[in-house]
């Protein structure tokens, strides 16, 4: 290890993935990695109590009504910023070595590249950075010379099957699925499922939106996105199998036949402490996969006929460009529809295809074309929903 801890700022610090990092963080010790930034969307409340144990240097609020009950509450510890360009600061931070990016949607796209251009490493969450501008993204980390370090355990497990092999010779790329709450509820019922029936995941703890994505299949969608450009691999290299145990987070098969895959609990701490601490291993007490325990590794075939919005993701991924950016936020905005009771569960695909058909893709788009683009898919599909 270093002579020193590693910095690392969180942005997205109160959610799902930004609580279970500082969990890491807990077990691993000051002196191993030290949180010198953290920043939350609307929990001011947790936002404090987390800076109050942490005593980060920076701590932003992106809601910029909650600023001075946070600068007050935080006092003089540290240097309290505001607004969804606070999270730009937050992400260029000079006493951090990474960043950690676990904001929901496309706001993490910009302190994204702002923390690239930072020459920050990057540990990555959120999915929709690279769905929207991975050739923005990996171009630009290519430029500085920095490390994406990818937080999701399906790509971490590829990050780590894929150490000291050449990319030329991947055959195939399996993206294991557990298929989320609905895998085999009869598809005549998928009409009437409820929000809570979505939230309820067999095996993960993830964050709403990500567990709603799950029962539809679309996080496998954005993940092949995602892959594509992490890994530099074409769209129709990459697959996806189902596997009810989440045991086996992916596997890539080689040119000579050859499978190597990456195995252990259904624990997202393990892929978080593994990106920020790589290329170094640590003991922090995690959980372990027990093997003589482990029960059967099975793996089943996608029913397409079930998972629609896989289908479209995939098309996404086929096409490129600026259909993924529609896809993505089209998709953001069923996923809050549903879970508000406005829509059914299965008007999710009707509106994210709806919403893909009416757009031209834009091949290589700026980032002002990308956000112009992702506002732009975001009214039509809510009008979409409106209109049904």
């Amino acid at each position: 290890m270093n002579n020193r801890p590693i910095n690392i700022s969180i942005l997205g610090s109160t959610g799902s993935i930004g609580t279970q990092v500082l969990d890491v963080v807990r077990r691993l010790g000051p002196e191993v990695v030290r949180v010198v930034g953290l920043g939350a969307q609307n929990n001011a409340d947790l936002l404090i109590e987390q800076a109050r144990e942490f005593r980060p240097e920076m701590v932003c609020v992106g809601n910029e009504q909650a600023h001075k009950y946070v600068r007050e509450s935080v006092g003089d510890e540290a240097e309290v910023c505001a607004s969804v360009w606070g999270l730009d600061e937050l992400a260029t931070i000079p006493e951090a070595d990474r960043i950690v990016i676990s904001v929901a949607g496309t706001p993490g796209l910009s302190p994204t590249l702002c923390a690239i251009e930072a020459g920050k490493d990057v540990a990555l969450a959120s999915k929709e950075v690279l769905v929207a501008a991975g050739h923005l993204v990996m171009e630009a980390a290519k430029r500085k010379q920095v490390s994406i370090l990818p937080i999701d355990s399906e790509h971490s497990a590829i990050f780590q099957c894929l150490n000291g092999e050449r990319r030329d010779q991947i055959d195939k790329i399996y993206l294991t699925a557990s298929g989320g709450a609905f895998r085999d509820m009869p598809i005549e019922a998928l009409a009437s499922v409820t929000p809570e029936q979505a939230l309820a995941h067999p095996t993960w703890k993830m964050g709403k939106k990500v567990t709603v994505d799950s029962a539809t299949l679309m996080n496998k969608g954005l993940e092949i996105i995602e892959a594509k450009w992490l890994f530099g691999v074409q769209a129709d290299r990459i697959d996806v199998v189902i596997h009810p145990t989440s045991i086996v987070h992916s596997l890539v098969r080689f040119v000579d036949g050859s499978i190597i895959a990456q195995l252990g609990l259904p624990d997202m701490r393990l892929p978080i402490q593994y990106a920020l601490l790589y290329p170094e291993r640590v003991d922090s007490g995690l959980p372990r996969l027990d093997m003589l325990r482990a029960g059967n590794l099975e793996f089943r075939e996608v029913d397409w006929n079930r998972f629609e919005c896989l289908k479209l993701a995939m098309e996404a991924a086929r096409v490129g460009g600026t259909l993924a950016v529609v896809m993505n936020a089209a998709d953001e905005v069923a996923v809050d529809l549903f879970l508000s009771g406005r829509i059914g569960f299965l008007d999710i695909a009707s509106i994210v295809g709806k919403t893909m058909e009416a757009h031209s893709s834009v091949q290589s788009p700026s980032l002002d074309v990308i956000r112009g683009v992702d506002a732009e898919a975001r009214v039509a599909a809510r009008e979409l929903a409106c209109a049904n």
